[in-house]
């Protein structure tokens, strides 16, 4: 296999895992979406690490794994969270769903553009959504209205110019 695409496959995988959770979530179940975003999770840790390691990294591999992070930790945290959780809140749990995919596709779009090499500004999506998703795992152990602020939260950390260091 050549060296140069499989970093990209690796991102691939993590947006397919993403889908998968869309898939899971419309079809009520919810647990099994949110391991699949834990998953993408994982995938998305070591596209970059390979990418550096094997010397390839590119602006088309960036700019895709924007967009599968846009999925996998915008989009489907969003969708799940709203199913499981914040649909009980009628409207305003679907705005609150609607804006934390919002801000995801802002932090990515502003992260594409700054581009620091020191630190992150604002909470990375990739931590905002497994969080989400994990707290889809928890929904038994913690209260119902838990889950407005604690997405409201992180919508606005991931837009904060919270600076955080890169490790």
């Amino acid at each position: 296999m050549n060296k140069r695409i499989l970093p990209n496959i690796v991102t691939l995988s993590n947006l397919i895992f993403g889908v998968i959770s869309l898939w899971l979530t419309m079809e009520g179940q919810y647990k099994e979406a949110a391991v699949a975003i834990l998953l993408a999770m994982i995938l998305d840790g070591l596209d970059g690490r390979l990418a550096r390691r094997f010397e390839v990294t590119s602006d088309f591999g960036k700019e895709l794994d924007s967009l599968s992070d846009l999925v996998s930790f915008g989009v489907a945290p969003a969708l799940l969270t709203y199913a499981r959780v914040l649909s009980s809140f009628k409207y305003l749990g679907l705005c609150i769903a609607i804006i934390f995919a919002l801000c995801g596709a802002i932090r990515l779009a502003r992260f594409n553009v700054l581009n620091s090499d020191t630190c992150f500004i604002g909470v990375p999506i990739t931590f905002a959504g497994s969080l989400l998703a994990l707290f889809v795992l928890l929904v038994h152990r913690l209260s119902v209205y838990v889950y407005p602020g604690v997405t409201l939260l992180l919508s606005f950390l991931m837009v904060s110019n919270i600076k955080i260091p890169k490790y």
